[in-house]
């Protein structure tokens, strides 16, 4: 069996119908739980986005949502589109919205545990947590052994498809955008992309948020606006584009009803590629923020699903079905029988060339589209592996924080870091198909453990939603203190409420009052 072969037959297994199935039902349940606070809490999002706390120490909630988007918007807002369409029909885009608006309610209670057990750290003074902190942390006092097992194991498997596994679906989306735009080679930007990520990955978590914040907002404000340009030159066709979403999401399509099932896994997939809900990368993001509560965080993760897939997505998806720039294969393969053949004929790999074609329809002959693809899809990509390297390399410290020989915990370091290269210059050089197909693998690991997780780790978050209420409708501005819930293990929000975590406080001071050794990243040089 060939490694592209060991890479299909894996994805198959993780992505099968159990996982959809429950991403779709604990999105649904949690939705439930929580009130359908991706609904209630509109205005709460609105807020925190406006007027989050800052400090030294902590990132502030704009400048977390930043570094959350970088992480989310990025190939799957382009080509991870395309690809659900040419996979599973233009119905795969309604359960991606779908997906994105259970998701949020998901998103909510990750990253407001995120939130409730983050740590700060001793040497740089940060904040630092997700998914591993609140396994080990959140039950500890019952199952201390099986929690500390699950944490490593979530970081185990994080670092690696952080550091491996999905780096490479963004270089290779952003180095065939370049390749078709400008015929730039794509060994080409395997090195000049190399490089650059090589100079910035050892700035920091504060250096990640400031160029996220920086370059984010403004390239995603442009997509959508050129898409908006794309929607109002082609209005005549928004019926058309409704009506074959719709229809091939229930299966009522004439070309599209057999593959109603592929709509949906494809829809469900893509979506969670792209929003991340449920995946436990938001955790990470929320646990840097300096909030007062850990609901406020939980808000602002929930929106950011939002800004992902109903805006990004949703543009990419009209300048797609609008422009006809598309094509629907059978039995999921490229190049292979096709139910529908578009404009763009049946030449063209699934991906960020659906995309680049669609807009080259407003201006034909010059490849402005192209260009402007090419750009957006560099800045995206690249500000979504500086993310994953932070995210890997948190868990990392999570991982070694017991080890005490800097020499080996700065190995590891610079293992990590050659890891993450590699994966960036293998998904540049490579075909698309073998780049997603590992991308899916990390995708499908991680949200398997978490989703399993916050669904038993639950109650707390939901004793926090429910503390938030309580006190706004009070009219206070919510402040936590983890101890009259009966939330256990929340250290730091224990000893911030007793005033002993001050703004500015340093790492050493904290870890003497708590008499615990919070994680010990590997030493940077």
């Amino acid at each position: 069996m060939s490694f592209a072969d060991m890479i299909s037959a894996t994805n198959g297994v993780i992505w099968s119908i159990p996982l959809v199935a429950l991403c779709l039902l604990a999105g649904l349940y949690f939705s439930i739980r929580t009130g359908f606070v991706q609904l209630r809490g509109l205005p709460d999002m609105i807020k925190q986005l406006i007027g989050g706390e800052k400090s030294a120490d902590g990132t502030s909630s704009f400048q977390s949502l930043m570094m959350s988007l970088a992480n989310r918007v990025g190939m799957g807002n382009i080509g991870g589109v395309a690809t659900a369409i040419a996979f599973g029909g233009p119905g795969a885009v309604f359960w991606m919205w779908t997906v994105a608006f259970l998701g949020a309610s998901t998103s909510f209670i990750e990253s407001t545990l995120g939130q409730i057990y983050k740590e700060k750290d001793p040497d740089t003074g940060e904040y630092r947590g997700g998914p591993a902190y609140y396994f080990e942390k959140a039950y500890s006092h019952k199952a201390k052994a099986l929690s500390l097992v699950y944490g490593i194991l979530f970081a185990a498997v994080t670092v690696m498809a952080m550091s491996f596994f999905l780096p490479g679906v963004q270089a290779n989306g952003m180095a065939s955008a370049i390749n078709l735009a400008w015929g730039f080679p794509t060994w080409g930007v395997a090195i000049l992309l190399v490089i650059a990520l090589a100079f910035i990955v050892i700035g920091g978590v504060k250096r990640i948020a400031a160029v996220a914040a920086f370059i984010v907002p403004p390239m995603a404000i442009l997509y959508i606006i050129a898409a908006l340009i794309v929607f109002f030159v082609n209005f005549d066709q928004i019926p058309h584009v409704f009506g074959e979403i719709f229809s091939g999401a229930f299966g009522m399509h004439a070309v599209y009803g057999a593959i109603i099932g592929l709509a949906i896994k494809w829809g469900v997939q893509r979506g969670i590629y792209s929003n991340e809900a449920g995946q436990g990368t938001g955790p990470h993001h929320a646990a840097a923020a300096e909030v007062s509560h850990p609901a406020k965080q939980g808000f602002v993760q929930a929106f950011s699903v939002y800004i992902d897939t109903l805006f990004v997505c949703t543009a990419t998806a009209f300048i797609i079905i609008s422009t006809d720039m598309y094509s629907v294969f059978e039995n999921e393969t490229f190049p292979g029988t096709t139910l529908y053949t578009g404009a763009i004929g049946t030449d063209v790999e699934p991906g960020p060339g659906f995309v680049q074609n669609g807009f080259d329809t407003l201006v034909p002959g010059i490849g402005l589209g192209s260009s402007f693809v090419a750009i957006a899809l560099t800045f995206f990509a690249f500000t979504t592996i500086v993310a994953y390297y932070y995210m890997a390399e948190v868990n990392l410290s999570y991982l070694t924080r017991k080890i005490k020989n800097g020499v080996v915990r700065r190995g590891l370091l610079r293992l990590l870091q050659g890891l993450l290269l590699v994966s960036v210059a293998y998904g540049a050089i490579n075909t698309a198909g073998s780049a997603w197909g590992l991308g899916d693998i990390g995708v499908g690991s991680m949200a398997w453990l978490n989703i399993v997780g916050i669904l038993v780790l639950q109650v707390p978050a939901l004793k926090a939603l429910k503390d938030y209420r309580a006190q706004k409708k009070a009219g206070k501005d919510p402040q936590f203190d983890p101890r009259p819930l009966g939330i256990a293990n929340a250290q730091f929000w224990e000893l911030r409420a007793d005033g002993k975590v001050r703004q500015g406080q340093t790492g050493e001071e904290l870890a003497a009052e708590t008499g615990e050794n919070p994680i010990t990243p590997p030493p940077r040089s």
